[in-house]
């Protein structure tokens, strides 16, 4: 007790030291709560363990939460994968079905709708051609159904029965499906062509309701624009149900390859439709009038062929390098080789058989050769009579069938080929102009794309074509050589049957081949020599009597000109150049002049009794008037005191005057003698004639020109002998 009062007492004495009490009382306290610790580190043991329990608590909540979450996450991705395996059955039922429900509307349009349209009174024109190509799209999706219908949908491996099955038919589908395409614009302008045709449009689309009353079509192109349709919805179902399809499922690389095939599919059959429109745009051969290329002129056409006639030029001198394509110039050089090699052939198959029936027309053995009672000659005679009755007739009905037929039909193919190529080149041309242009304009877009686009389709196209059209030459060749063989053993045959009985028959082949040489060499010597005098024949003078306006004509070109310079047209004259004249044979005619005003003597200067002009000089001979009182034949003198019967051709010599002391000479024909054309006359033997002249127009001594029964013509001078007149006329032919 005493010490806080001396604690006090010392503190209100010496303050100082209240400052070292202090510091001691300090510390006291610091150890009175050094001494205390104990009791508060044992509570602070306490609320780790409550704070550790918390978080114990908090982490199972956690993980109660976490664990209910996952489930709430596979329950959703369980419903998710649920839904998408439905999605995707739907995707695949709908491709089945309306796979199916294609089809069949297909097959009703073909074979339903198409038979009852053949059916109208008048059937509509080109109604195949409407259909054209339909059948191989029917038949691919026919093939493509009954592959999916092996396997049911709901099946775990219908995805790759459904990719197996599209993967396989995939270029199948493209063969159909593009060609379908390319025509399909036909299709619809033919369409468009019966649209015009009012009554007939009402009358088909009665016909299309009627033949598919479950179906709102009124049109056939309802029915036809469905493949082009259908083949662009392949891409989109398959890539649904590729959408709907775990990337873990077995089938999802097939099935994603299956979607990429689709599209590639689509694009292929673009990129050809693309190609066959631009072929069908320049390979048509089109057949202007001057009025009709005159209205295509215009400031762009001039310019543009004015540029490519200064392009072309420039390669032709050199002055720029022509691009070359060393693949394109080997197909165009056998493309032209092989249009020279079908050409030619369809010519001479085409003249061949112009001589054929030619040959065939004429029958020499129906005609009275007055021969028939030699063996040979009937033999012959049946033989030519069966060869043009049934042999060449069935021969040239084969040939035009087998070969000229379809060689027509390879050069009207050439065509297209043709001016695909010429059009390559006017775009080449095009395309060298800009092709260093470094941007390029729409319209310069438009023209390297045109040009690409055809230089593509020749390379791809060409060689097909070249070997299918040296194929189908080369059948040609083959079915004609079969012909000319079937030929030769049909004649072989027949000519069997009368072996004993022809001549020569027991020759040996090198002399028949001989015997035979030697019979062509003088069968045609003797034709050439019938050729001759019928040439001579049908030149030989006119000798009708001059109509009254010939003979005015001829007066008054007498008068005019001289006797010297009246000629006769001895053959018909067409008037081809100016101032040529048309005339008839036998008009008459003065001359002018020998040639014409650039010294041509091929063309003569006439006067024809009015017009004057041109005729040619190998059509005119000069005139012989023949006298209408000739003097009477010739009463020869004998200074031998005797008449001596005798053939006798007269000539131009003149003759002694006739004296009544001497005896006189008749003549008569000494041999019959049948006219053969209007310019002579047929005798009798034994008939008196009159000779005019001794000799024909030319002054050949060999014809004469005589009268018998009122009528005028040329004998042969031979033909005719000389009595004397005392003498009785010889009742029989002259020896």
């Amino acid at each position: 007790m005493d010490s806080p009062t001396m604690e006090s007492a010392a503190k209100k004495r010496d303050p100082p030291l209240l400052l070292v009490h202090g510091e001691e009382a300090a510390a006291a306290g610091v150890a009175a709560q050094a001494e205390v610790s104990p009791e508060g580190a044992g509570g602070e043991e306490e609320e780790e363990v409550v704070e550790e329990e918390e978080e114990e608590e908090n982490a199972e909540k956690v993980a109660e939460e976490a664990a209910a979450e996952a489930e709430r996450a596979e329950a959703e991705a369980a419903a998710a994968r649920e839904r998408a395996a439905q999605k995707q059955l739907l995707a695949i039922e709908e491709l089945v079905y309306t796979e199916r429900n294609y089809l069949r509307l297909l097959q009703l349009s073909t074979v339903t709708i198409r038979s009852n349209l053949q059916k109208l009174q008048p059937a509509p024109v080109n109604l195949e051609a409407m259909f054209l190509y339909i059948d191989e799209v029917i038949d691919v999706s026919g093939r493509l159904l009954s592959l999916l219908d092996q396997t049911l949908p709901s099946e775990p491996n219908f995805l790759h029965s459904l990719c197996d099955a599209f993967l396989s038919l995939r270029a199948d589908m493209e063969m159909a499906y593009k060609e379908y395409l390319a025509n399909y614009n036909n299709v619809t302008a033919q369409e468009n062509s019966y649209k015009q045709k009012e009554p007939l449009w009402n009358e088909m689309v009665k016909v299309i309701k009627s033949s598919a009353p479950e179906v709102n079509g009124t049109s056939l192109t309802f029915f036809l624009v469905m493949p082009v349709q259908r083949i662009a919805r392949y891409p989109l179902l398959l890539q649904t149900i590729q959408k709907h399809t775990d990337p873990q499922h077995p089938a999802y690389p097939v099935l994603e390859e299956t979607a990429h095939a689709a599209v590639d599919l689509n694009c292929r059959i673009n990129e050809y439709k693309r190609f066959r429109e631009v072929a069908d745009k320049y390979k048509k051969t089109e057949t202007l009038t001057i009025k009709d290329k005159i209205n295509r002129l215009n400031g762009h056409s001039i310019a543009k062929k004015t540029a490519r006639l200064s392009q072309y030029i420039k390669h032709e001198t050199g002055m720029v390098p022509k691009l070359k394509d060393e693949e394109f110039d080997a197909l165009e050089g056998f493309f032209y080789v092989l249009e020279k090699g079908i050409t030619d052939l369809h010519e001479n198959v085409a003249a061949y058989l112009g001589h054929l029936q030619k040959f065939i027309g004429c029958r020499p053995e129906d005609q009275d050769l007055d021969m028939d009672s030699e063996r040979a000659v009937v033999c012959y005679k049946e033989i030519t009579a069966a060869l043009r009755q049934w042999i060449y007739p069935t021969f040239e009905r084969r040939l035009h069938t087998l070969v000229f037929k379809p060689l027509c039909t390879l050069r009207e193919l050439l065509a297209g080929p043709r001016n695909l190529i010429r059009k390559r080149l006017d775009k080449l041309l095009d395309y060298e102009l800009i092709e260093e242009k470094p941007s390029l304009s729409y319209e310069e877009q438009a023209v390297a794309n045109t040009y690409r686009t055809i230089n593509s389709l020749l390379l791809a196209e060409l060689p097909q074509f070249n070997g299918t059209a040296l194929q189908l030459l080369w059948g040609v060749l083959g079915a004609f050589s079969c012909l000319l063989r079937d030929l030769a053993a049909d004649m072989e045959q027949l000519a069997a049957g009368y072996t004993q009985q022809l001549p020569h028959s027991f020759l040996e082949p090198s002399a028949f081949w001989e015997w035979a040489e030697g019979s062509v060499h003088e069968g045609a010597k003797k034709l050439e020599s019938l050729c001759r005098s019928l040439q001579e024949e049908l030149n030989a003078p006119i000798v009708q009597p001059l109509s009254p306006s010939s003979q005015k004509r001829l007066k008054v070109l007498t008068e005019k000109h001289g006797s010297g310079k009246i000629y006769q047209l001895t053959g018909h004259v067409v008037g081809s150049r100016d101032l040529d004249l048309t005339l008839q044979r036998g008009e008459l005619v003065g001359v002018l002049s020998e040639m014409d005003t650039r010294g041509d003597r091929r063309r003569w200067l006439v006067d024809a009794g009015g017009p004057r002009g041109y005729v040619p000089a190998s059509k005119l001979q000069r005139y012989h008037q023949v006298t209408k009182d000739p003097p009477p034949s010739p009463h020869l003198t004998s200074s031998m005191g005797g008449a001596e019967v005798r053939r006798h051709s007269y000539t131009t010599e003149s003759h002694p005057v006739v004296t009544m002391a001497l005896p006189c000479f008749q003549v008569f024909a000494g041999y019959d003698f049948t006219a053969r054309s209007s310019h002579e006359v047929s005798l009798r033997a034994g008939e008196p004639v009159r000779v005019l002249e001794p000799h024909d127009k030319r002054g050949n001594p060999e014809w004469s020109l005589v009268e018998a029964r009122g009528q005028r013509g040329y004998v042969p001078s031979n033909y005719l002998a000389v009595l004397p007149s005392v003498v009785a006329p010889p009742s029989a032919p002259y020896r």
